[in-house]
């Protein structure tokens, strides 16, 4: 990795990292569908001027099908989930809920194969999964998260992984820039009705509003442009390496924030890393689909 690819990757972990701050920074004026629309309008913004600027190519219209349930799974349904999950649990814990997307994916890839579960990816899951409930029983236990808000967050984790999954099968081969546009455009479409028939957002804050607009032009369409940048240069096993920061990064950005962080929380960022890790030590040749995606 060349010093551009390190910076690009610290960037994009940063950017992702901060993204849970910002959804719950956004949600104090913005209902959840419209934290979810207005990131996917930005976001959109900025990758059609870069579709535009570098004369990408968009995805052919017969892949209309799997480019609706990508948008539908990696955009509007845990992007919308995301924002209504912290309604009621804090952010740190929001971005160790999210590390167990790459379990999810493994565990979905590992269904629709013909591969066996090992006992290092069965102890690399159940790792994580531990790790996991260790920062859940202390945010319960600490007042800082509902078992409403976790389950939410749990299934806005596995839309990404069904979304990974789907787009490995149907959209390998396509123009990433165009294909990350055209997921952000329709995932505007679909979110647009439902936003406006919905509840409306409070009084506007400055917080709210910048909060917001920074979650999707950096948070969304910039890290999108950094993380297909990565691809093209680097092995997408290095570049998932930015998923064992997520978490980190969002403890971080928490507790600078002013947000609690307790002692299970840290602990469990640490089992989490431990059971991807774990995970991640499979041989090449016996990886399974999912065993080291992760989306934000």
């Amino acid at each position: 990795m060349t010093r551009r690819d390190a910076l690009d990757m610290f960037l994009l972990s940063a950017f992702w990292g901060v993204s849970f701050l910002l959804i719950r920074l956004g949600g104090e004026v913005f209902p959840p569908v419209w934290v979810a629309l207005l990131r996917s309008v930005f976001g959109a913004a900025v990758l059609l001027l870069a579709l535009r600027l570098g004369r990408h190519s968009l995805p052919p219209a017969r892949l209309w099908k799997p480019l609706l349930l990508v948008a539908l799974f990696n955009n509007v349904i845990p992007w919308s989930f995301f924002a209504w999950g912290e309604q009621t649990v804090s952010s740190n814990i929001a971005a160790i809920i999210n590390a167990t997307t790459p379990l999810f994916a493994l565990l979905i890839g590992l269904t629709l194969s013909d591969t066996r579960l090992s006992g290092l990816t069965l102890g690399g899951v159940l790792l994580g999964m531990g790790g996991v409930a260790l920062t859940v029983s202390g945010g319960l236990g600490g007042g800082h998260a509902t078992l409403h808000g976790v389950i939410i967050l749990l299934l806005a984790s596995l839309g990404y992984a069904v979304a990974t999954t789907i787009a490995k099968r149907t959209l390998g081969g396509l123009n990433p820039v165009g294909l990350a546009t055209t997921q952000l455009g329709l995932s505007s479409v679909i979110l647009l009705p439902v936003a406006l028939i919905g509840p409306a957002p409070a009084p506007l804050t400055l917080t709210a509003v910048g909060a917001t607009l920074f979650l999707g032009v950096v948070g969304s369409g910039l890290a999108y442009l950094l993380y297909y940048g990565l691809l093209a240069r680097v092995s997408p096993t290095q570049v998932t390496a930015v998923t064992y920061a997520l978490p980190v990064w969002g403890l971080g950005w928490a507790a600078l924030a002013g947000e609690p962080v307790g002692g299970l929380s840290v602990l469990g960022v640490l089992v989490v890393l431990a059971g991807l890790g774990l995970i991640n030590l499979l041989p090449r040749a016996k990886r399974v689909p999912g065993a080291v995606s992760s989306d934000l």
